[in-house]
């Protein structure tokens, strides 16, 4: 029966139907086959949703909009590009340094893309740089997001597995940073040799300014990141926290929110709180029956068949999961790939936190790898240049994301070291 679930799934899916429809009607398929009573679909939907953690959801997706309707986004590219503007290729440096600053409202990829996106790619070509180079500096960029906390796809992996959200948190940190400086070396690199332009420095008055202009955001992370690793409150609270300090400063501070945009955005708040739950109650049926059918078993059994070297298991999952990650949205594939992989490395002695980094960080560079990553389906709209142009310029800052990908996944340290110095070693 279990052929029936996957090629139903296979099939739904080439046929472009949403993730969440697709892991509905083959998981239904496989129950009627299976003369399963079907009392196990509300059920399981339930227990897959009701989990306390799964309630920042909400919370941060809710503040990510309160600030972006506050107008923040330019205040945060305004303080990158007097910051590394006056570089070489500036305007493309200060889209990564703002990606790394917008991660800590935003926790998502696309979110990033759009938003940085509709401000920087528009001001990169007016400067003179090539499209495709804007459009592939932006989405590379915006794979930072997810990693250096806040972080949904975290949340998502430490919902599901038990795992603390708030070392999941603080492991991302220094892999996100990480993948932030090659990305910028890697357009450095690019803009000397074709010669983009530079601004002018400012001086570091106007780098003053501009921090006190983007301030209030940059104390938005460090009140989350500080709440959680000094036990002030759990990743939960931490959201609710956001979402009420990002109302107070769009409304009183920057004043670019207005009370009537308040119903729209948590309209739009709502509507993706809500398509995300239903993907995690019907990625928990799904993985019930993975789970009832012993796949997870296979699968380990599968990859141990072909060896028991932890180093070419991790480079095998690495593929696996870029392969991934090319076609299918970053929840998803946590949701119905991360518990399975997570046994397995487990019993090879792998710390679960780092596999944990290791599985997100892979997930993000498919959003950005041809033909199928979402996120240079957003740029290139943005831009208004074809696939095929975005796919053959972001080569090298995707060679660089795999690069950086395979430094955390041999060094463990590089994940673990922070939560283990703020946690304690587990």
């Amino acid at each position: 029966m279990i052929w029936i679930l996957f090629a139903v799934f296979v099939l739904t899916m080439a046929l472009g139907f949403p993730i969440a429809v697709s892991l509905g009607v083959s998981a239904l398929s496989y129950l009627v086959f299976s003369d399963i009573p079907l009392i196990i679909i509300p059920q399981r939907l339930y227990s897959g949703m009701d989990v306390f953690v799964l309630l920042s959801v909400p919370g941060f997706i809710l503040a990510g909009n309160l600030m972006n309707g506050g107008g923040i986004t330019r205040k945060i590219v305004g303080f990158a590009n007097s910051v590394v503007g006056h570089i070489r290729g500036g305007l493309g440096l200060a889209n990564i340094v703002g990606s790394m600053i917008f991660a800590g409202i935003s926790g998502t990829a696309v979110a990033d893309s759009a938003s940085l996106g509709a401000v920087l790619i528009p001001a990169m070509k007016d400067e003179g740089y090539e499209s495709g180079f804007s459009c592939a500096v932006t989405a590379s960029s915006s794979t930072i997001g997810p990693i250096i906390p806040p972080s949904l796809p975290m949340i998502i992996a430490g919902t599901m597995t038990g795992l603390s959200v708030g070392r999941l948190f603080i492991a991302g940190a220094v892999p996100g940073l990480l993948l932030g400086f090659g990305l910028m070396g890697v357009s450095y690199f690019i803009s000397v040799r074709r010669g983009h332009p530079k601004g002018q420095w400012t001086g570091f008055r106007a780098i003053g300014k501009n921090f006190l202009s983007a301030f209030w955001a940059l104390l938005m992370t460090f009140i989350i990141l500080f709440g959680i690793v000094g036990g002030v409150f759990t990743p939960t609270e931490a959201s609710i926290v956001a979402a009420a300090y990002a109302l107070v400063v769009g409304l009183f501070i920057y004043k670019g929110l207005k009370l009537r945009d308040l119903p729209r955005i948590l309209l739009d708040s709502a509507v993706t709180t809500a398509s995300i739950m239903v993907l995690v109650g019907l990625a928990n049926l799904f993985a019930w029956i993975l789970i009832s059918e012993g796949v997870p078993q296979m699968v380990a059994s599968g990859i141990l068949s072909l060896t028991t070297n932890r180093f070419l298991v991790l480079l095998l999952i690495n593929v696996l999961l870029l392969f991934v990650g090319t076609f299918m949205e970053t929840i998803s594939a946590l949701l119905i790939l991360f518990p399975v992989l997570l046994r397995l490395t487990t019993e090879l002695g792998i710390d679960p936190i780092h596999f944990a980094i290791i599985a997100v960080l892979n997930l993000m560079i498919g959003l950005t790898t041809p033909p199928m990553g979402v996120c240079l389906f957003v740029c290139s709209a943005i831009g208004k240049i074809s696939l095929f142009e975005i796919s053959k310029a972001i080569v090298p800052f995707l060679l660089v994301s795999i690069g950086v990908l395979m430094l955390v996944t041999y060094v463990p340290q590089i994940s673990l070291f922070l939560p283990n110095l703020l946690f304690g070693v587990r």
